[in-house]
């Protein structure tokens, strides 16, 4: 297992592990109608060029990923996922430790649902703390946590 920055040509089948691994987050809402469902290949590729995206491949095949971009000191962390069938096994911490370590001395700020408790625990554990909720729906509500370097 390899970790290491995404390609542009890997942004295809970075996407296509997107809407794979958030299928348990929509099925928490009994409903498809999420963003990371939805994201197209030219917002990605958006992202791309505004942070970084890193990759985590297994058997010339990307199992996990993660992204981040820098405002004002903060490192704003999203889309941290891994394939279902990779799951449980620490693979979401080591790249979350990898991005982290791409921008050294910052605060690191994350967000998930509420719903997501698997996921709040785990950022929990790797020294995340809760910071603010924001309602976004009367069934969505984002939790925010923060890590300090």
């Amino acid at each position: 297992m390899t970790i290491i920055k995404a390609e542009l040509s890997d942004l295809k089948e970075i996407l296509a592990l997107q809407y794979l691994a958030y299928q348990s987050e929509a099925a928490l809402f009994g409903n498809k109608d999420i963003p990371p469902l939805k994201q197209t290949l030219e917002e990605l590729t958006g992202e791309y060029n505004d942070g970084l995206i890193l990759k985590m491949v297994s058997d010339g095949k990307i199992i996990g990923s993660v992204r981040a971009h820098e405002k004002d000191g903060t490192a704003y962390i999203g889309k941290l996922m891994v394939h279902p069938e990779h799951r449980c096994k620490g693979y979401g911490s080591i790249l979350l430790n990898e991005i982290e370590k791409c921008f050294p001395g910052r605060r690191y700020e994350l967000f998930t649902s509420t719903r997501s408790e698997d996921n709040i625990r785990l950022y929990q554990k790797l020294g995340y703390g809760i910071f603010d909720r924001k309602e976004i729906s009367d069934e969505l509500i984002f939790v925010y946590l923060e890590k300090k370097s």
